[in-house]
């Protein structure tokens, strides 16, 4: 933050400097905002038509390795490409500030590979890729939804229209619903600092909460409803959403009776320094879906059962899996930002749908160029550190492999990920970034590693 200090020696001399000052602030108050995207939205219009790509280039430096499995990080060098793009598409069919109706059709195409094919860590390096390359890169429908808004007061705030919410001003109080197709992470777990992987991190979990087993196929979406309260200074949110038929996988189980997610968070708008935001949330998950239990495959193959441990023997319907997560941000200066998150699942039940990870830990930081004259640049860090639970580290340790880890062996140290970024606000809605990030016991295994990852990345809003 610019801090502007200045000691008066004369009366006369204080008025003349407060006369410069309020002099500047108006004249910054009234330049134009800056424009961050290629072709600005009309302002107050009906219809939204927004789109952004995405485009990573990832690298990996060789390290070393006792030895590698089918799902391993592997060792030697790699590079691979990534690109993602998005068109935004809504109505606002109800065109009023206390009952707003947006009915919303986003449709996405997403391209490329992840270095060893997006397999061997937990906390994978690039969020973009679609875990199974094997769909290609044909478009399709990422979000169907709408979105009602119900007004419980006559008092309005304002709002900044994005995406999935187009009103330029909504109810102080109110009721959101929203229901159709979507991701969960657009509503739930949410961190200004660490949650926007097209100009923050690039991490899965700095982005979200490595332990939350979102419902979702291969590419990220479910179908489903959500119910969310807002208040003055608090939210709360409850949604009810389908789960995949099988783990990482793309068709979803509509049985909603044996295989569903249910997810539940409370946000609490409370800044810890004064004149700065700050934001606390805590989320509860808990899925139901054909899994396996990891005690029970260690035990099959122990007692000969089975000749390697495999997870898939032991699947039951309406298994449950749970946990829960926190999630803090807070300005710290007018620049500086911080951000932190911690995770925790039961880990008895197989990762299902996001990564494999029953417990995290995340804090990091963001800080705008703006005393450099670059406002919009920003330079980002965080530290992550990722577990699992005994019998999932039991089952990796035997030869079992997960939709994203086995090694074909185990000696268990806890994943830990540094990561940093550059990003460059080139014209307009053109971004460029760097970024690293240093992986130390990739896939939780302490006989290889650690590893080094360096990313360039194009961003562009439409």
């Amino acid at each position: 933050m610019r801090h502007f200090f200045f000691r008066s020696l004369t009366i006369s001399l204080a008025s003349l400097s407060c006369l410069c000052a309020a002099s500047i602030a108006m004249a910054q108050s009234s330049a134009p905002a800056p424009v961050l995207t290629m072709a600005p939205h009309p302002e107050a219009a009906r219809y939204w038509l927004t789109g952004q790509a995405n485009i990573i280039f990832q690298g990996r430096l060789p390290f070393h390795a006792d030895y590698e499995g089918a799902n391993s990080f592997q060792s030697g060098a790699e590079y691979k490409t990534s690109l993602i793009g998005t068109l935004y598409t809504g109505v606002r069919a109800m065109h009023s500030v206390r009952y707003n109706t947006d009915l919303i059709v986003d449709f996405e195409s997403a391209g490329g590979r992840g270095l060893s094919q997006a397999l061997g860590i937990a906390g994978f390096t690039n969020i973009d890729v679609v875990r199974n390359p094997n769909l290609g890169s044909k478009p399709y429908v990422a979000r169907y939804q709408v979105h009602q808004t119900i007004g419980l007061s006559s008092e309005t705030t304002a709002q900044t229209p994005n995406s999935f919410a187009f009103a330029p001003e909504v109810p102080v109080r109110r009721i959101e619903l929203h229901a159709g197709k979507m991701t969960l992470p657009d509503f739930f777990d949410a961190n200004p600092v660490g949650s926007d992987s097209h100009l923050q991190f690039m991490n899965w979990t700095a982005d979200n909460n490595g332990a939350w087993d979102y419902a979702a196929d291969t590419r990220g979406y479910t179908v489903g409803g959500m119910v969310e309260y807002d208040d003055r200074q608090w939210s709360l949110r409850y949604g009810l959403f389908a789960m995949p038929t099988v783990a990482n996988g793309i068709d979803m189980d509509w049985a909603f009776s044996r295989a569903h997610a249910q997810n539940a968070e409370f946000e609490l708008r409370h800044s810890f320094v004064p004149k700065r935001q700050g934001t606390q949330r805590l989320l509860f998950f808990a899925n139901r879906a054909h899994m396996g239990s990891y005690r029970e495959a260690v035990q099959a193959y122990l007692n000969g059962t089975d000749a390697t441990p495999e997870i898939t023997r032991h699947e039951h319907f309406s298994a449950l899996k749970y946990g829960f997560g926190l999630n803090a941000d807070q300005q710290l200066s007018e620049n500086l930002r911080g951000f932190a998150r911690f995770g925790w699942n039961e880990g008895q039940h197989e990762s299902y749908a996001y990564t494999e990870v029953d417990q995290t830990v995340s804090i990091g930081t963001d800080y705008a160029m703006a005393r450099w004259h670059r406002p919009n640049d920003k330079f980002g860090a965080v530290f992550i550190s990722n577990a699992i639970k005994r019998d999932h580290q039991d089952y990796l340790r035997y030869g079992g492999k997960g939709f994203i880890l086995g090694d074909g062996a185990l000696r268990y140290g806890r994943e830990t990920t540094e990561e940093a970024y550059y990003t460059l606000h080139a014209w307009r809605g053109l971004f460029y970034a760097v970024d690293v990030q240093h992986v130390a016991n990739p896939g939780y295994n302490r006989d290889r590693g650690p590893a080094w990852v360096g990313s360039v990345r194009a961003h562009v809003d439409f």
